[in-house]
């Protein structure tokens, strides 16, 4: 069975999906607390919440793990605050785009577009201007084995919304794949291969453009 675009993208958003909005968490699922941080704990959090401020802009292929185990790979782009684009290689041709005020997603099977302010979605934490692993986003697990660091996060007033796991290779310290569990208890997972970092960005990429009949993702 197909499982529905926008569901995977629900989860895949750091994620980044206008559909997180509103989403409601199912009986059967208790609500992440927060997590008791120890010294060592809170140490590994402050460093990611410097390296996530750091980023100006990034650019890196992708390959996303859906819940029935599809996998489907593309372009992740960033460009902080506000901007991101995530573009599935062909024959895809659905993508999600924020423009610094919307996100926007594009069905191209059904050459429809649907969109909802950022900050009604996951995505909102990691593209404002100064990112905070508190407050409104608070941390429910920091796992750490050799070679990687793993920070859970819900949002503070919606925990229904879903749980994003942020994961980083700590040798350079780096982002290297998020996974988020939604409402629903799907999990779909994000793995960056070979990220750079500080590359210049054509500002096009983080406009929405209604592709033409057979372009994929956006005009050429």
């Amino acid at each position: 069975m197909k499982i529905p675009f926008r569901r995977i993208l629900a989860a895949a958003a750091v994620a980044l999906s206008v559909t997180t909005a509103g989403a409601v968490l199912d009986s059967a699922l208790a609500a992440p607390r927060a997590a008791a941080l120890s010294a060592q704990d809170q140490a590994l959090v402050a460093q990611a919440e410097s390296y996530l401020n750091g980023i100006g802009t990034l650019q890196s292929k992708f390959v996303q793990v859906a819940p029935n185990g599809h996998q489907t790979a593309g372009t992740f782009y960033l460009a902080r605050p506000g901007r991101m684009r995530l573009e599935y290689d062909p024959p895809v041709k659905d993508f999600v785009v924020a423009d610094g005020a919307f996100i926007f997603y594009w069905d191209g099977e059904m050459r429809q577009q649907s969109s909802a302010p950022i900050g009604s979605t996951l995505a909102d934490f990691i593209l404002r201007k100064n990112i905070r692993l508190s407050g409104d986003v608070t941390v429910t697990g920091v796992f750490q084995a050799p070679g990687l660091v793993e920070i859970s996060l819900t949002e503070t007033k919606d925990p229904g919304k879903g749980t994003l796991t942020l994961v980083f290779e700590d040798r350079p310290f780096q982002l290297r794949k998020w996974r988020v569990l939604d409402a629903q208890g799907l999990t779909t997972e994000v793995a960056l291969m070979n990220p750079r970092e500080g590359m210049q960005l054509e500002s096009r990429l983080f406009y929405f453009i209604e592709p033409k009949k057979g372009d994929y993702g956006r005009e050429n």
